[in-house]
């Protein structure tokens, strides 16, 4: 074929490629449009309502630095996180994968070969001489003579997407890589949350502790005053009996609340990747438990569309499965191909690039599948039923969202009225202590109300220091379910790793 038709033929297919270049198959994606609620359905809200405080840093509300501290420690080693960035790298990869379809793919390669043809091939070719020698070369040689070929070129390959097969298998990775980012995000989120737990079960166990101790001291000098009495005969044997019982109840305690303390610092050590039992020594010392602000950046059921990362995500994903819709529909059409070689051949390597060695093919080619038995439209029917699926479970996330947010409202409002009562029956307890080891030493009582009084006290501070655990962990939960702990612009301090620099091409 002449060069000039190859030419014109090739210009023909390509202005056909541009002119249809711009049909894409298959539904195009549009974000769901999921109605919530104008308003969180709780009288507490207004109570708890605080636009000033910033819920990408809620942490810092509490006002302890061991915490923040822990949790920037966290944040550079957790695991957990370190996994998280690698699956955001691996779908950026993906990405660039699916990128290069737009481009042709090219191929440097060479070839040397030795061989020698059968004597009796060349006899049947070229005819022999009647003395049964094959013929010549001209120059004395036989044609069976063993000889070399050397081959130096290019080749090229090229999908021309022109039923936007590609576009959809980029769509989709772009979307699923943004998934991968939310997912990120949303491990953040759980870390911070996680982190902050950890700590306050530590302080909590702590409080407990030390309250379990005083008391069990206190206890001890009842014991001894009941002793002393009934050896002085001013008390029976019974009452020295229930002192010891009562001391025994208490001191029962602390093994479990130390057994408690032993797994909170380990499971912090552990969120820290750190070896079990590291931290014991840094966070020995007892420090009470946070204080937490009586306000929330509550905002509105609507914010959480937009800072829920595991919302964020099921929407990433939802557009990620549309998007492979058009590509499975695009396997109903044909694909048109332009291959192609360009290259030098010669049987001596110093004749590569001379006069006359070079060559060229160009081959267009198309495929187009005209009986699958079904297997294309069962195929799309999979990816729509995927997308299906994928509505639901951003409807459902959607759903499961609201209700952790309203019922940490209702969990952390509700806690704090308790542990307020909590302190005023604990403060009760300490003055009826008081007045009836008064009474007890004065006769005007018996040791039955002393021990049910110190027995109060113990039950009373146990309970109070458990609320005031409670508070600030249904705080953080709260928090969490807020989607706080990043920042809805992007962070780039701590997003640089994950959502990397630059586009990728491909290659």
């Amino acid at each position: 074929m002449k060069e000039g038709n190859m030419r014109a033929r090739l210009g023909s297919l390509s202005g056909f490629a541009v002119l249809i270049a711009g049909c894409t198959v298959g539904p195009d994606y549009e974000l769901p449009d999921y109605s919530v609620p104008d308003a969180w359905r709780t009288a507490v809200v207004a109570e708890l309502e605080d636009e000033d405080q910033p819920l990408e840093m809620w942490w810092t509300e509490l006002q302890d630095t061991v915490l923040t501290d822990l949790i920037r420690r966290a944040e550079l080693a957790n695991l957990n996180l370190q996994a998280a960035v690698a699956r955001v790298a691996e779908a950026r990869a993906r990405r660039g994968i699916a990128k290069g379809g737009y481009y042709p793919d090219i191929f440097l390669g060479g070839a040397y070969s030795y061989q020698k043809v059968s004597d009796k091939g060349v006899e049947g070719a070229v005819g022999g001489d009647g003395d049964g020698e094959a013929g010549g070369d001209g120059d004395g040689s036989p044609l069976s003579d063993p000889f070399s070929s050397w081959v130096f070129g290019l080749d090229l390959r090229w999908e021309l997407d022109l039923f936007g097969r590609v576009r959809r298998t980029v769509e989709s990775a772009t979307a699923s890589m943004q998934a991968s980012v939310e997912d990120y995000r949303d491990v953040l989120v759980t870390l911070y949350a996680e982190v902050a737990s950890a700590y306050v079960d530590i302080r909590t166990f702590q409080q407990r502790l030390s309250f379990a101790r005083q008391n069990a001291q206190a206890q001890e000098e009842s014991l001894e005053l009941t002793r002393d009495r009934y050896l002085a005969g001013l008390t029976s044997v019974l009452d020295v009996a229930q002192a010891e019982q009562n001391l025994a109840t208490t001191r029962s305690l602390i093994p479990t609340l130390e057994t408690g303390l032993e797994a909170s610092l380990n499971r912090l050590a552990v969120l820290l990747a750190q070896t079990p039992g590291s931290l014991h020594e840094e966070l020995g010392i007892v420090r009470p438990i946070p204080e937490p602000t009586e306000a929330v950046a509550v905002g509105i059921p609507a914010d959480l569309l937009r800072r829920r990362p595991d919302i964020r995500r099921a929407e990433r994903e939802l557009a990620a499965q549309t998007a492979r819709i058009g590509a499975a529909t695009a396997e109903l059409y044909p694909s048109f191909s332009i291959g192609g070689s360009v290259g030098l051949e010669a049987l001596d390597f110093t004749d590569l690039g001379s006069a006359g060695t070079g060559f060229f093919s160009i081959f267009p080619s198309f495929d187009w599948p005209i009986f699958t038995a079904g297997k294309i439209r069962n195929q799309i029917r999979v990816e729509e039923a995927r997308t299906e699926q994928a509505l639901v479970a951003y409807e459902l996330t959607v759903l499961e969202a609201l209700q952790e947010v309203q019922d940490a409202i209702v969990a952390y409002a509700q806690e704090t009225i308790r542990r307020g009562r909590l302190l005023e029956a604990v403060n009760a307890s300490q003055r009826a202590v008081e007045l009836v080891r008064t009474q007890y030493l004065s006769g005007l009582t018996n040791f039955q109300n002393v021990l049910d009084t110190q027995r109060s006290l113990f039950e009373q501070q146990d309970l109070l220091a458990d609320s005031e655990g409670l508070v600030v962990q249904n705080l953080i939960l709260l928090n969490r379910s807020l989607g706080g702990g990043w920042q809805v612009g992007g962070d780039p301090t701590l997003e640089a790793r994950a959502t990397g620099q630059g586009e990728d091409v491909g290659g």
